[in-house]
């Protein structure tokens, strides 16, 4: 069938929009990785349901990375300025079965794209593999690093079932981290997991939350303002924090998310006040797509994310 994106030479890619492949991370030359993680210590109870995100990802960006070095209006210019670079360094190896080895092998790649002075920008995946996505900055010396976690839920159960390395725990988690030096939650709403306890245990860790309803009613710039001028700055983006209506492919759909202006200004607005030294882009999940929709927002909505990390890295 014919398409827009056919009548411009869109073509299937194995990397996202078509970036250089980097097979070997110890020699990445790239200012920016891609790198697929599938899952880390999926519940028992659901599995690694966001297992097939990666491929899903990629595959909708097909659909732009023939024209890679054409305009982006989202940006003003291409994706990839002149003189800076991205690669993809494909997924790693993840095992159902070994969660220990799943975080370690996510631990293990950052902390290689990060000696390699490159931006990581991990493609998951649900919500845990970002713990020990978040790890990697530990034990490296100088400042700490800012969390904003942009996301529907709060993420703040000690424990779900026994386990405490899950996809409800990783702000919990990350907040015990000693170099992370402070967590910013925007967009949470509805109802979640997250009980009374576990809201206030936040608050009193010195969490700063910005609700997903204020930023509907006064836009994104409080959240920018609570962000030190010149901070680190890692971005946990779990896409349920958009709205079901241009991202319907998540586990739960909740009315009154962030549309893709506001996900696009926080982040923009995130890199001019400090550093964007790191992406999670997670809670993916295709098989709850409505007609690729949520596939080929999540695609424009990361090639634009690196084309601002490009531009201030």
């Amino acid at each position: 069938m014919a398409t827009l994106e056919t009548m411009f030479g869109a073509r299937p890619v194995e990397t996202f929009l078509g970036l250089p492949r980097c097979r070997d991370l110890a020699r990445l030359d790239a200012g920016i990785a891609v790198l697929g993680a599938g899952m880390a210590t999926p519940y028992a109870s659901v599995g690694p349901y966001c297992r097939n995100a990666p491929a899903a990802i990629r595959a909708a960006s097909a659909a732009y990375a023939a024209n890679l070095g054409h305009v982006n209006f989202d940006l003003g210019g291409p994706v990839l300025p002149e003189g800076r670079s991205a690669a993809d360094a494909g997924d790693l190896a993840q095992d159902e079965g070994d969660p220990a080895g799943n975080r370690a092998r996510i631990l293990g790649a950052v902390r290689t794209i990060l000696d390699r002075r490159a931006v990581p920008v991990l493609l998951g995946g649900d919500d845990s593999v970002q713990i020990p996505m978040l790890e990697a900055w530990g034990g490296r010396g100088g400042r700490g690093i800012t969390v904003l976690q942009i996301d529907a839920h709060i993420d703040w159960r000690d424990e779900v079932g026994g386990e405490r390395l899950g996809l409800s725990s990783t702000m919990r988690r990350a907040a015990e981290m000693a170099h992370v030096e402070r967590i910013i939650q925007v967009g949470a709403r509805g109802i979640g997991s997250a009980r009374m306890s576990d809201w206030a245990e936040a608050r009193a860790a010195g969490v700063a939350f910005v609700p997903a309803g204020e930023v509907a009613r006064d836009g994104v710039g409080r959240a920018v303002d609570l962000i030190p001028e010149g901070a680190e700055v890692v971005v946990c983006l779990d896409l349920d924090a958009l709205d079901p209506s241009v991202m319907p492919a998540v586990i739960g759909r909740t009315a009154g998310g962030l549309g893709y202006w506001q996900g696009l200004e926080l982040v923009g607005g995130a890199a001019e006040r400090g550093q964007i030294a790191g992406l999670g882009f997670v809670e993916f999940m295709p098989e709850r797509d409505v007609d690729g929709i949520g596939a080929l927002t999540a695609a424009q909505l990361l090639a634009a994310l690196i084309g601002i990390i490009a531009r201030r890295s």
